[in-house]
């Protein structure tokens, strides 16, 4: 009998194992999804905006575009998700037109018209050139810089903000870290001891002291709400929670003017600090 255990015990010690082994190769695949062909611009909405071309720390040249509002006080630096390339976020980059703010948006190495391949050290260091770019050559104060980021690069703007001077950090759709979400979408997988990848966004923001916006939506059914609600916690003051309707990847539209409302409210309060 403790014959049969032990050799039970260690069939699925080896299936453990292996399920590990498949999620650590496999797991770079599943969280970079980007794509190459650059195929819209920010004209496809009549506006007007500047291809950028700039080089990170390591040699690499990045693409983006830096796309005016008349009158904008502010800049917001926005870092993307996980999928598709910059095309993927006009309906944003239009959003914050209208509501008077610059948008500089860019794809990480490997996504769009970058160069390179992404990695957790190269988003990183991409978010950084990224802001040096336009604090440096575009001559943008860091103090009208809004660092943002979406689900994964809501992560890689904690990260950024926790490093830089800027006027504001706004966080939308984001997990607590990288570990986090993987053990709440896989309960059953060896997510925790297998995972590649940190992306701590948690403890980024504890060293973040810029005014920080978090907006989530109530339905998002990849990255739950309460993990929004989680970084609200650990997060430094003064800081905004906006729970919003709609899902991971619709809510800014969902909630449409709620959102933008949400937005505006938050300007203010920096233009009052």
């Amino acid at each position: 009998m403790g014959t049969l255990l032990l050799y039970l015990l260690i069939v699925l010690a080896a299936v453990y194992v292996g399920f590990g082994a498949v999620l650590f190769a496999t797991q770079r695949r599943f969280l970079y999804r980007p794509m190459h062909e650059v195929v819209y611009s920010p004209s496809k909405l009549d506006l007007e905006f500047e291809d950028v071309f700039f080089t990170t720390s390591d040699g690499l040249t990045l693409h983006g575009w830096f796309v005016p509002s008349p009158k904008a006080r502010y800049t917001v630096l926005f870092c993307h998700g996980n999928a598709g390339n910059v095309m993927h976020r006009l309906d944003s980059i239009r959003i914050f037109h209208d509501i008077g703010l610059h948008c500089f948006i860019f794809d990480y190495r490997g996504y769009g018209r970058s160069q390179g391949s992404p990695t957790e050290a190269g988003t990183y260091l991409d978010a950084q050139a990224a802001y040096d770019w336009l604090t440096g050559r575009h001559t943008a104060a860091a103090e009208t810089v809004i660092i943002f980021g979406r689900s994964l690069g809501g992560s890689i703007a904690a990260h950024l903000a926790s490093r830089v001077r800027a006027a504001g950090l706004v966080v939308e759709s984001a997990f607590t870290s990288y570990p986090d979400i993987g053990a709440r979408l896989y309960p059953y997988m060896p997510v925790r001891p297998f995972a590649r990848f940190r992306y701590a966004t948690s403890q980024y923001l504890r060293s973040v002291h810029c005014p920080v916006l978090l907006i989530h939506g109530r339905d998002d059914e990849m990255v739950p709400v309460d993990f929004a609600r989680r970084l609200y916690a650990v997060a430094n003051e003064p800081k905004t929670l906006v729970e919003v309707q709609g899902r991971h990847n619709d809510f800014f539209l969902v909630s449409g003017g709620t959102y933008k409302q949400a937005w505006r409210k938050w300007l203010e309060s920096l233009g009052a600090a």
